[in-house]
């Protein structure tokens, strides 16, 4: 039968099919934000103890990177009050950095004092998220960081920078990419060493990751950029890939599903990091984390707190047990 395209029709074989496939990353790096951005939003306080017992659990995975806690003002998120005992008690692991999140320069030198060397400053890529979480606009809280990045520079800390709200806002619905893109330039101008842009509500979708990232890169190389997705709508995954595809090799995940926004209603927690490491070994990715050790550091903080293990993967594996 002519079919009009010549002699003949070429079937795909598993060759030409794997010349298709997308080009990934040989490894990625794991941020885990789950003992502070996980936990401060359990509306119950969470005692001491559990928490430094959790984050050493954490270390024992072959996590690089555990995001401790969080240098604000107990009076808005009551949960990150024993920072300092937090800090001063874990067991930091020789390889493994401890970050926590400082907004201001009050919040670096408690820090600091409790033994921090990397900490986080947040900003946001919506005006009205910012004055709800911060009290103040994007501009007026750049100006604010730059006292925490000279006394970093000065001290030799290590700073990341956040970009909140990079799919969209709670209260201004869609964000412009362009937007992101010149709030993550002037953190990296700044002297962050490290941009996560974050996808708050949980509302972005391949297509919307796509775009963003595609307006963030043309002013900042994919090398020092990581996505940190929420699973509001399940697409946590779907745009983690579409981020790798793109270059990106830092993902932020939350054990066991962990978390949420307390200044973001109906956001659920963020992509869980056993999900995201069973997907990544899938693709042949290193990530150094032992998966078993994980879902079990997972299951202690959900039994802790006296809630479900949102992990897709802890549940399926704990089922085959």
């Amino acid at each position: 039968m002519d079919l009009g395209w010549g002699d003949y029709v070429e079937i795909p074989t598993a060759r030409s099919l794997s010349s298709m496939r997308p080009e990934f990353p040989n490894r990625v790096k794991i941020v885990e934000v789950g003992p502070r951005d996980g936990l401060q939003n359990e509306k119950t306080p969470v005692p001491t103890d559990v928490k430094i017992e959790f984050i050493n659990r954490l270390s024992q995975t072959g996590l690089k990177v555990i995001e401790a806690t969080s240098f604000v003002s107990a009076k808005w998120i009551p949960q990150m009050a024993d920072h300092t005992e937090v800090m001063k008690a874990i067991h930091q692991r020789k390889g493994v950095s401890y970050p926590v999140l400082t907004p201001n320069i009050k919040g670096f030198k408690a820090a600091v004092n409790a033994g921090a060397k990397e900490v986080a400053i947040f900003g946001a890529a919506s005006e009205t998220f910012s004055h709800k979480n911060i009290n103040c606009s994007i501009e007026e809280s750049l100006i604010r960081f730059k006292d925490v990045m000279d006394a970093a520079n000065e001290l030799g800390v290590k700073v990341r920078g956040y970009v909140s709200c990079v799919c969209g806002c709670p209260y201004e619905g869609k964000i412009d990419p362009s937007v992101v893109a010149k709030v993550a330039k002037k953190l990296y101008d700044m002297g962050c060493y490290e941009i996560s842009l974050g996808d708050t509500i949980g509302v972005g979708t391949p297509g919307s990751m796509r775009l963003m990232l595609e307006e963030v890169t043309k002013v900042l190389p994919s090398s020092i950029l990581a996505v940190h997705c929420h699973d509001t709508y399940g697409q946590a995954l779907p745009n983690i890939l579409t981020a790798l595809q793109m270059g990106i090799t830092v993902i932020d995940a939350s054990v066991a599903g962990l978390g949420g926004c307390p200044y973001a209603k109906g956001a659920s927690g963020n992509v869980a990091t056993e999900d995201v490491v069973y997907m990544l070994h899938g693709l042949q990715i290193e990530t150094n984390v032992d998966l078993n050790k994980l879902i079990d550091a997972g299951n202690y903080i959900c039994r802790a707190v006296n809630r479900p293990n949102l992990s897709k993967v802890s549940q399926a594996l704990s089922k085959e047990c």
